[in-house]
């Protein structure tokens, strides 16, 4: 018998590590595993037991009801009591769900490289860099980081570009607002990544990896730093490909690819511009291939099952699964890996369950501090690269942020400029200063100060950010603030709250 506690940050935050210390102290002699989140944030910190008869959840469990527990007849059966969940795999939340990344997320003991087959690692083996890379480009992956380049065709480039020296770099700098699928999989199932690495290591001929981590994440060094230990105890690291851990400099702009490679150089995190591209003149101006963390994570599924069961997943040209990350005000927050091509309203209602304080929801933002704020209108369409493309709209790296009516639009317009004015890294004046100045416009629109000329100035602004702007900090900032305005006039002042639509 084994009893599951999990030890991701975000179970932490709930009082996991208090769960735990409260079930050792009724019973020293139980066998514990640490494993990741399932995802069902609700019902974390989420216990589970692994008995002869199958595995038992119980959720959300406090310390104060871990004594309830052993009176129930926990861990050999506490079916009776209220927490008691049963399989994880038979709640609604989680059957509606499409996990192939994230299938042994939550379900296997994080560090145990014991019980890490790295099947799809010996498949890569057997295979030449060619073939591996036809194979990614067959199952029509593409980059889980926000601009969702084929990851095949990237691949390609980086085997092409003749080198003695290549690079694999993970952007695990995970900085977009309502973002945890990246912290969630390295906590929960460290070694899908490090295989990943080591595919695509095969692929382009690299012998030296990097995973870019987000410094507001020491939970996940720690447990990182551990699996990439392990691997190299047991042979997987070492050989042919070494794999390090970078923490990132705490900036926002250090996601945008070539301000990350700066930065992972020592050197301060700014644009560069491009041509060359990464991948023919990446790090230390070698040829690098650099995705995120989902994206690496995702080509084991597709080594071990094939292209073509991967690409059978997903709708039109966007194959494979979507990890969304769901929260903000939202009943059931969590991540969810679905199928692409299901509704933005199917998953906000039906399986988010609307908002957490019953208000009308009002609007999501999707695709981060960047994304367009998206109005109910727009709720009907299908969660695809090319059907939110045709709204104005990003998915991003999948996290959607839900806002009941309370919120105000207008203060979120003056957000994300003042967002862009904090994090911008200063190299382009369209972003420098022209977020700088959109604060200062759309106060005064806020205050009634010649609201149509700054009305004007304001899209002026815009456009001069989105067009002139050498990376999407500038250029994509405008879109939140347009979108606001567009479809929340009323919190601008422009129309009267109870005529707004």
């Amino acid at each position: 018998m084994k009893v599951y506690v999990p030890h991701d940050t975000s179970s932490l935050s709930l009082g996991a590590d208090g769960v735990l210390a409260a079930i050792v102290e009724k019973n020293p002699d139980l066998k514990i595993a640490r494993n990741g989140s399932r995802g069902l944030y609700w019902l974390e910190p989420l216990i589970e037991v692994e008995t002869d008869t199958g595995r038992v959840a119980y959720g959300p469990v406090t310390v104060a009801d871990v004594s309830t527990l052993f009176d129930s007849g926990f861990p050999e059966n506490g079916s009776t009591h209220p927490l008691y969940l049963g399989p994880v795999e038979e709640l609604d939340a989680f059957r509606r769900q499409n996990r192939l990344t994230f299938s042994r997320c939550g379900v296997i003991e994080a560090l145990a490289i014991d019980g890490y087959k790295f099947e799809a690692l010996e498949k890569a083996l057997k295979l030449s860099p060619q073939e591996i890379v036809d194979t990614v480009k067959e199952s029509g992956l593409r980059g889980r980081g926000g601009a969702a380049f084929p990851t095949g065709i990237k691949w390609q480039t980086v085997l092409d570009t003749k080198s003695e020296q290549k690079y694999i770099v993970c952007n695990a700098d995970e900085g977009d607002s309502g973002t945890f699928a990246d912290r969630m999989i390295m906590e929960g199932d460290p070694y899908c990544l490090i295989e990943g690495m080591l595919i695509a290591a095969r692929a382009v001929e690299a012998t030296q990896g990097y995973i870019y981590l987000r410094s507001e994440y020491p939970n996940t060094q720690k447990i990182l730093r551990q699996a990439i230990d392990n691997a190299y105890e047991a042979g997987y690291l070492g050989k042919k490909f070494d794999l390090e851990i970078r923490m990132g400099a705490g900036s926002y702009i250090c996601g945008e690819e070539t301000a990350l490679l700066e930065s992972l150089e020592g050197k301060r995190g700014m644009i560069r511009y491009r041509p060359p591209l990464p991948a023919i003149k990446g790090l230390f101006g070698k040829p690098t291939a650099l995705n995120n963390v989902i994206t690496l994570a995702s080509v084991p599924f597709i080594l071990s099952n094939g292209a073509e069961t991967y690409k059978n997943h997903g709708a039109g040209k966007s194959k494979g699964t979507l990890t969304i990350q769901l929260c903000g005000n939202v009943k059931y927050p969590g991540l969810y890996e679905m199928d692409f091509g299901i509704s933005l309203k199917e998953l906000l209602y039906d399986i988010g369950g609307g908002t957490a304080t019953g208000r009308p929801l009002k609007t999501v933002q999707c695709g981060g501090p960047l994304g367009a704020y998206l109005h109910e209108s727009q709720f009907d369409m299908s969660m695809t690269y090319e059907d939110f493309a045709a709204q104005g709209a990003m998915l991003g790296h999948g996290g959607v942020v839900v806002f009941d009516d309370s919120i105000d639009m207008a203060q979120q317009a003056r957000y994300a400029m003042e967002f862009c004015a904090i994090e911008s890294c200063g190299k382009c004046t369209p972003c420098r200063i022209g977020s700088v100045r959109g604060v200062e416009v759309i106060d005064k629109i806020i205050a009634n100060t010649d609201r149509s000329q700054n009305l004007a100035l304001l899209e002026d602004l815009c456009e001069v950010m989105t067009d002139g702007s050498l990376c999407a900090m500038g250029g994509l900032t405008p879109a939140p603030v347009l979108s606001a305005l567009k479809y929340f006039p009323e919190d601008f002042g422009l129309l009267p709250k109870k005529e707004a639509a």
